[in-house]
């Protein structure tokens, strides 16, 4: 009993679970005294890296009975042939179909010695001799056999490595091109079949097999439906009955032969002549078919007649993208396909299901489809081709196009597997719970144990892993928005000559078509991968371009910001994938000056624009946060200033295109405009403190940076500058004159610092509201401002404390600060008239000597009448006047003290939403059109493309009419005003 627990023990070794596998071992005269005998040792191993071993060694236990007489001669074989070894006990271990066709025929293994195999161009040969004069009946068997005897010969070579990994192994494409190679040949053996049964009625007609799908794409499974269509010319009784009799054979003797693409589907005519297939896919065929005629080729019959029907037919497929809704034809037909299959079975089809085969092959035929009209290098029928070129030529990541390559053929040979084991037509992973299953899977696909765990468990985590992976890359791709974008564009418009293309440049709004034309040129002349993605992109830019205010400065921006960031890795990349990304860069190139020379030094902003969370909806917070990090981390005063002007610059154009988006609102923008500066301001000032400190041998002063004027009442806009005061007061036990020349170097180094010459828009610091202005001292101690508003102070100056704020520098002093200016800018008993009439006297003296010469009074933003001013002296007025009773209108916010206003019952409601509409809309206006023309400007334009921009950005429309928003916003202006009238001088 011993010796025989011992001996079990010893079969398992070798993968046996099977309780008969000793019996069959010792029948076989392979195992012997509980061990195996020498001479098979290697035969033993061989069956333990087989799929199966039980099923394996049970096929050849019925290989002996069956054929007693040649089993000695396969024994030896197996001991000698180490190919034939690897070869038959891989299939036998793989499928119990091609075990009991080889069992049913004795000596067909012989067909898989060593130097036996049949080469796949002689596979047409070897099967035209099976049906060579042979009656239909007959027919039929001998092609079934040869066909059979084949198919045993690919699927060994496909198999061997599993049991001998240096032996030669097919890959996926070799595999599935030989299952082709024999189809096409049953092809012609069933149809010479079909010849010989029509006998001389066959010389009536013409007649050509066409290959679909996955035939015609040279990429079968093992089991796969023959998808066909057939042609004729002249006797059309003969061509169906020729059609018919190569459908019957080859389907009893091979494989399933479907003819259900062919025009108008089953119920359509089997065979239709040349002219019939072109008259139906001009007059009919609807978008599907002409995605289906993608992989068709001619492999039986009439090759000139073949090559006739490929000749009408893709001219059509090729501008099948002209179609309307063409893309979303394509869509929805997918979508049909995956809710068909039952929901219970979705996350297991290989084929239909999330993340299946279908996935990847609609997402490359759409592409083909819509960039294939104009790269002949994309007419590919083999998917993986298709998607390899798809990534050669830029059109497709080539991380994309690899991993999907990837997935794609491992899903595939899951497929082989599957197909293989029963020779049925599956698509169907097994369930998590049938782990023998699962196993079986993983050993016939070569998954190997791995991470500690067994080969099943990596099967299946393999196999969930390349299903996301394909439906996240599918759906990247597949609902690519830039693809409708390329589709809208015609054919015709991708193919022009010179002057053809100057004329449709033309027609789409391009005031220079012949320049538009050499931009063009610069930037898709050559063979390089970017260029090809340029060519692929500009098609729909220039549509997208056409729709903007200014089509020509678009594509001139677009050339220059492209020739700046050529050697930028992404930046093609991220326009290829991301179609909001294009959509939104060409709206923006299209309309602001400023944006695209800020693109260019600031390209990192442009993989925001996908996602409008994070161009539009950061914190001021982290914003802050970012920015004082990324200084502190630069010991070096230059350094430093120069990372907090990167920083400036990317806020800056992040916010500038959010705005011109319509993402962010006008407070939104001011607000966001007026962090920047005040962390900018922070970060800048702490970094010339730490440098003045190391010089100076310790620091000497505390310094707070007041914000005043619009930086103050977080009101600033693209252009402004930055009104601020210098406070200080004595450190580390200086005295308070050492303190101020410290500081005063701390201040003028940063004004210094910020407002050198740069390629940004300027950084000016602007300390002219100082006490004694321009003749005053740039910084004070908190005493020495005490002292000068208690005896000084003047009206106008009260009236600027109004938006004092600290926003940079200690904070404990700029809150004392704070405390010491209060009663200042709301005096206890407000103003007197005296006071009054000279805040209007100033006012009035701003109105007729502060406005530019030449400007335009009723439109000039911050000047004009009802502009930006107006609203704002009017609030202030308001401020001085009442704060002391109505604690609400101590704000530095002049839309926050319209507010405050209306509860004090100060303003009416009616007139508080003409002054608030008038001040949001002269804003929103000054920073348009700063952005529009690329310069600080508070003169909106009057006419041209800019006045078209400007209205667009207000509007969020392209075709707002520009004539009309103009007057709309004289109108605003003008109510507003009438407003100011009455409250700010009338008593």
């Amino acid at each position: 009993m011993g010796d025989r627990v011992r001996s079990v023990v010893s079969i398992a070794r070798y993968g046996f679970t099977d309780d008969r596998a000793g019996d069959h071992l010792r029948a076989a005269g392979w195992w012997a005294d509980g061990a195996p005998v020498k001479e098979f040792e290697h035969t033993l191993v061989a069956l333990s890296r087989s799929p199966d071993p039980d099923l394996a060694l049970r096929a050849l236990d019925r290989m002996r009975t069956g054929d007693e007489k040649g089993w000695s001669g396969l024994n030896r074989a197996l001991v000698t042939d180490r190919g034939l070894r690897a070869r038959l006990l891989s299939v036998l271990g793989a499928s119990t179909a091609l075990g009991d066709f080889v069992i049913s025929r004795p000596g067909e293994w012989r067909r898989l010695l060593t130097d036996r195999q049949t080469s796949p161009v002689q596979y047409p040969g070897v099967l035209l001799a099976a049906v060579e004069n042979a009656a239909p009946s007959d027919a039929v068997r001998g092609l079934r056999a040869a066909y059979r005897g084949l198919l045993l010969e690919i699927a060994a070579e496909d198999l061997a490595h599993l049991i001998e990994p240096d032996l030669p192994a097919l890959d996926y494409q070799q595999a599935t091109a030989r299952l082709t190679y024999l189809a096409e040949a049953g092809i012609r053996a069933a149809l010479d079949v079909a010849e010989t049964e029509a006998g001389d009625a066959r010389e009536n007609c013409r007649f050509t097999v066409v290959a679909m799908g996955k035939t015609g794409g040279r990429e079968l499974n093992y089991v796969s439906d023959v998808d066909v269509l057939f042609v004729a010319d002249g006797d059309l009784d003969v061509a169906t009955r020729l059609a018919t009799t190569t459908m019957r054979i080859a389907t009893s003797a091979c494989f399933e032969v479907d003819a259900a693409l062919r025009p108008e589907g089953k119920a359509g005519p089997l065979v239709r002549t040349l002219d019939g297939h072109t008259s139906y896919y001009k007059r009919w065929a609807r978008t599907w078919e002409f995605q289906a005629l993608l992989k068709a080729r001619p492999i039986a019959g009439d090759p000139e007649l073949g090559q006739d029907y490929l000749d009408a037919v893709r001219p059509m497929v090729w501008t099948a993208a002209d179609r309307d809704n063409f893309v979303d034809d394509v869509r929805a037909m997918r979508r049909r396909v995956e809710d068909h299959v039952p929901s219970d079975l979705v996350d297991r089809e290989l084929k239909l299901g999330r993340g299946g085969l279908r996935d990847v092959e609609f997402a490359v035929q759409l592409l083909q489809l819509v960039h294939g009209r104009n790269d002949d290098a994309l007419r590919l029928g083999s998917t993986v081709d298709a998607l390899a070129m798809l990534g050669d030529r830029g059109y497709v990541g080539r991380t994309d196009a690899a991993e999907l390559g990837e997935s794609y053929r491992f899903l595939r040979t899951l497929e082989h597997r599957l197909q293989l084991q029963r020779l049925r037509r599956t698509h169907l992973f097994p369930a998590d719970s049938n782990v023998d299953e699962l196993r079986w899977l993983a050993r016939a696909a070569g998954v190997r144990p791995a991470r500690g765990k067994p080969e099943w468990q990596v099967l299946l985590e393999d196999f969930r892993r390349h299903v996301r992976r394909i439906r996240r890359l599918h759906e990247k791709l597949f609902y690519r928005p830039l693809l409708e974008a390329v589709a809208r564009v015609p054919t015709n418009a991708l193919r022009l000559t010179a002057k053809q293309a100057e004329q449709r440049l033309a027609a789409l709004g391009f005031a220079g078509p012949d320049g538009a034309l050499r931009h063009i040129q610069a930037l898709t002349t050559g063979v390089s991968r970017r260029a090809a993605i340029q060519s692929a992109l500009l098609p729909a830019l220039m549509d997208l371009f056409a729709n903007t205010p200014d089509p020509d400065g678009g594509l001139l921006a677009y050339r220059r910001v492209s020739e700046a960031l050529a050697a930028t890795p992404w930046y093609l990349r991220v326009l290829r994938d991301e179609g909001a990304v294009v959509e939104r860069l060409a709206q923006l190139l299209g309309t602001s000056k400023m944006v695209p020379e800020l693109l260019t030094r600031a390209p990192e902003v442009l993989q925001l624009l996908g996602d409008v969370d994070k161009l539009a909806g950061r914190d001021p917070h982290e914003v802050a946060r970012s920015l004082r990090q990324a200084v502190n981390r630069h010991g070096y005063l230059p350094n430093a200033v120069t990372a907090a002007r990167s920083f400036r610059r990317h806020e800056l154009l992040r916010v500038a295109s959010a705005d011109l988006l319509g993402f962010m609102d006008t407070l939104s923008v001011c607000h966001a405009l007026s962090t920047v500066w005040a962390v900018v301001l922070q970060s800048v000032l702490a970094a010339v403190d730490r440098a003045e400190s190391v010089a100076a041998g310790g620091r000497l002063a505390t310094i707070s940076v007041i914000g005043m004027g619009r930086l103050g009442g977080a009101e600033l806009g693209y252009g402004s500058d930055a009104d601020v005061l210098f406070v200080c007061e004595p450190a580390g036990g200086a005295s308070e004159e050492d303190a101020v020349k410290y500081a005063s170097r701390v201040a003028q180094s940063v004004r210094k610092l910020l407002s050198s010459p740069s390629q940004d828009p300027p950084l000016h610091v602007d300390v002219d509201l100082r006490p004694e202005g321009r003749q005053g001292a740039i910084v004070r101690t908190l005493e020495s401002y005490r002292a000068y508003y208690a005896q000084w102070s003047e009206v106008w100056e009260a009236q600027a404390l109004l938006r004092a704020r600290p926003i940079a520098g200690d904070d404990d002093l700029g809150a004392r600060f704070i405390e010491l200016i209060d009663p200042i800018r709301y005096p206890a008993d407000g103003l007197d008239a005296d006071r009054i009439r000279e805040v209007r006297r100033i006012k009035a003296r701003v109105d007729t000597e502060r406005l530019p010469r030449g400007a335009d009074a009723a439109t000039h933003t911050k000047l004009g009448r009802g502009g930006l001013a107006d609203i704002e002296w009017t609030v202030q007025l308001l401020q001085l006047r009442y704060a002391h009773e109505h604690p609400g209108l101590r704000t530095t916010s002049t839309v926050d003290g319209l507010g405050a206003a209306i509860e004090a019952g100060l303003v009416d409601e009616v007139d508080a939403v003409e002054l608030r509409e008038s001040w949001l809309l002269a804003t929103r206006v000054r920073n348009a059109a700063t952005l529009v023309r690329g310069k600080q400007t508070d003169q909106p334009p009057t006419s041209g493309r800019e006045l078209t921009a400007v209205a667009a950005v207000i509007r969020q429309d392209v075709e707002a009419d520009a004539g009309e928003f103009l007057d709309s916003y004289r109108r605003t202006l003008r109510r507003a005003r009438g407003v100011v009238e009455r409250l700010f001088y009338d008593d």
